[in-house]
């Protein structure tokens, strides 16, 4: 092998298609986007139009709903996420965790309507946690180590006028 014998491999190089350079080139004058108009221009987005015909999105019947002003939004730990805190020393076993607990120690930002508790991960070290909800393998998973999970209420998202 020599050096000005090596190639690239067959297909490995695109060479970009050389538009705008006169009428002999064949990709001249209008650069191969036809005549005047909307899709002769940059940006063009014409998604969901159907040349007239009233589009399927118009055709299709409205159905149900999204009543977001009585949704509550929660914030989800999981117990792998609280024994990492608790073995780096942002949270202590011995107090009740509650939301704001777990925002001072810095495993949430925020609380929102309340905290879900859900069972993804270990937990190795007892621990009693205050929570809006969580799931049955989160609570047994907890319990099972003599700590305990209290449900309380969630606070109510307050009703936008």
């Amino acid at each position: 092998m020599k050096l000005n014998e090596i190639r690239d491999n067959k297909g490995a190089h695109y060479v970009a298609k050389r538009r705008g350079r006169g009428i002999g080139s064949g990709k001249g004058k209008t650069s191969a986007r036809g005549g005047k108009g909307q899709t002769a221009r940059s940006g063009v987005a014409i998604n969901g139009f159907e040349g007239g015909q009233t589009p399927l999105h118009r055709r299709l019947p409205k159905r149900g709903f999204n009543n977001t002003d009585f949704q509550q939004r929660f914030v989800v730990v999981n117990l792998g996420r609280l024994q990492t805190a608790l073995d780096s020393g942002q949270l202590k076993g011995d107090a009740t965790v509650n939301g704001a607990a777990l925002v001072a120690a810095g495993v949430l930002r925020r609380v929102r309507d309340g905290v879900r508790l859900l069972a993804k991960g270990v937990l190795t070290s007892p621990l009693t946690i205050e929570v809006a909800g969580a799931s049955k393998a989160a609570v047994e998973a907890v319990e099972k180590l003599g700590g305990k999970v209290i449900v309380a209420a969630a606070k109510a998202a307050a009703a936008q006028p």
